[in-house]
């Protein structure tokens, strides 16, 4: 059971992150973003609600499927990836692909209600085809910048993520109509699930060669960078 559930952040971003999440509570209680979740159906208040469930989800694995991994041998204990040390644990013989439910789950149902929501307000696809190229744009920067671990799995730098959902949110939205609607909406929707298909789903193939434990779909390595694009999405509405 301790597999499926774990901390998948390390302690200096684990304090990053709660500040970030204090911070946004400010600005929601100071009315400051989220009317244009308000638009969409959410009050600030279930905005709030759904970033604690995607924080509080990642730390909850669903098992999918078991692989048998190739033999590997370890040349170190510890790996450096943009500035960051991840200790690699003990290989494994197999490895559980999982599904993180803040990282994965909550997202992609999130960004399904957003896009049916967006087309029924606005009456036409224009948001749903620019958070599609969004989605496509992303998950390009992200599976360029993402790196297999072996004992660990796929890593991603935290801002690559947060950094091309805003710019696709800023720039796509003119081009959707609607800008105050449309913006949110493409960053969210474009950079979780951009991000997840990037770092995750287009790094499956490698699985077999990382001799991982557990990974972990929009899990640990992913999930800092769907957590704060969810945030950039919120602060542009």
């Amino acid at each position: 059971m301790r597999r499926y559930i774990f901390n998948p952040f390390t302690s200096l971003m684990l304090l990053l992150l709660a500040g970030i999440l204090l911070l946004f509570l400010v600005l929601l209680l100071l009315s400051l973003i989220g009317f244009t979740f308000t638009k969409l159906g959410f009050s600030p208040g279930q905005v709030l609600l759904i970033l604690f469930l995607t924080f509080a989800g990642s730390f909850v694995n669903i098992p999918l499927t078991t692989v048998c991994c190739r033999p590997i041998v370890m040349e170190t204990r510890y790996d450096r990836f943009f500035g960051l040390f991840y200790r690699i644990p003990v290989t494994s013989p197999t490895t559980i692909i999982a599904i993180n439910i803040g990282g994965a789950v909550i997202p992609l149902l999130l960004s399904l209600y957003l896009l049916s929501r967006s087309v029924s307000l606005t009456g036409g696809i224009a948001v749903l085809s620019w958070s599609l190229l969004a989605m496509l744009l992303v998950a390009a920067v992200t599976h360029l910048t993402s790196r297999p671990v072996r004992g660990l799995g796929i890593t991603t730098p935290f801002f690559i993520p947060p950094l091309a959902a805003l710019f696709c949110g800023v720039v796509f939205s003119a081009a959707a109509g609607s800008p105050e609607m449309a913006a949110p909406v493409i960053a969210y929707t474009g950079g979780t699930l951009g991000t997840i298909l990037g770092a995750d789903l287009l790094n499956l193939h490698r699985i077999q060669d990382l001799g991982a434990p557990l990974v972990s779909i929009g899990g640990a390595g992913t999930f800092d960078g769907v957590f704060l694009t969810g945030l950039i999405a919120a602060f542009l509405a």
